[in-house]
């Protein structure tokens, strides 16, 4: 794929670096209230959105077309806007929105800039833990938290002995294929955290994350955090994170192609 040079790059990193005090802030002093919640499955299951998603997707739509008119943007909520720019805008305006709606700090505001197709820049953002975590080159990414920034790097020395793995299903794996997974079953002792999880890892903290049912906005702006601290990333069929779907982000590769293994039956 053909590379940005890096003034363009520190340029539209900069731009997240920004938005993402500008989201807190905005959250703050505008969202920070009694929302509405509205459920879109309607008797079909329960997927919430709420009056705050909407607000912020707004808000973050706003920012990007006054600064980037030509650039296409896709939103969970309000959709796609084409145009014939090789730069996207993916947004996921809170990601973990049933955390939101219960009071759990670990939701998110998820943006990702994509460039022909490839997510390249991302940001996710925790209003309420007063943190975000970005991706300022495709080798360096930054957690920023009471105003200090620290270098992310995943744990490289992990090993399947010893492994810290959060997961995952969101109800899509049945029973009997769990069933066929058991040692991955075992193996997943920690609490999946909505995009916390992905931000954990990429900090070290834990060293394997399994999901199912990620969409483009869940995963996209993951994805450059991730290979910039030195994390893999892929389906759990091995093609690329970024046809979303089931994911597996681990922290090294010779962990990844075992736990691919191990997921492999439930395919």
């Amino acid at each position: 794929m053909e590379k940005l040079n890096s003034k363009k790059l520190r340029f539209f990193a900069n731009f997240l670096n920004t938005l993402a005090k500008d989201l807190t802030k905005y959250y703050y002093s505008k969202l920070d209230k009694p929302f509405q919640v509205v459920n879109k499955l309607k008797g079909k299951g329960y997927d919430p959105v709420t009056s705050s998603d909407k607000a912020f997707e707004k808000f973050i739509r706003n920012k990007i077309k006054k600064k980037f008119p030509l650039h296409e943007i896709i939103g969970e909520e309000y959709g796609y806007k084409k145009t014939s720019s090789d730069f996207k805008w993916i947004i996921d305006p809170i990601d973990g929105t049933r955390s939101y709606v219960i009071g759990n700090p670990t939701w998110s505001n998820l943006i990702s800039l994509n460039y022909k197709d490839y997510p390249i820049l991302g940001l996710a953002n925790f209003p309420k833990l007063k943190k975000y975590y970005f991706n300022a080159s495709s080798k360096v990414a930054y957690v920023v938290e009471n105003g200090k920034k620290r270098k992310l790097k995943v744990n490289k020395n992990a090993s399947i002995q010893n492994i810290k793995v959060a997961g995952a299903f969101h109800g899509w794996l049945s029973i009997n294929r769990q069933k066929k997974i058991p040692k991955v079953l075992k193996l997943m002792q920690f609490p999946c955290a909505d995009a916390l999880s992905y931000a954990h890892l990429c900090e070290g903290r834990i060293d394997v994350v399994i999901q199912c049912m990620n969409k483009v906005w869940d995963i996209h702006p993951l994805i450059p955090i991730i290979n910039a601290a030195g994390g893999i990333a892929s389906t759990w069929d091995n093609r690329s994170a970024t046809k979303a779907g089931n994911v597996l982000i681990s922290a090294n590769r010779s962990i990844h192609k075992k736990m691919l293994k191990l997921l492999k039956p439930a395919l």
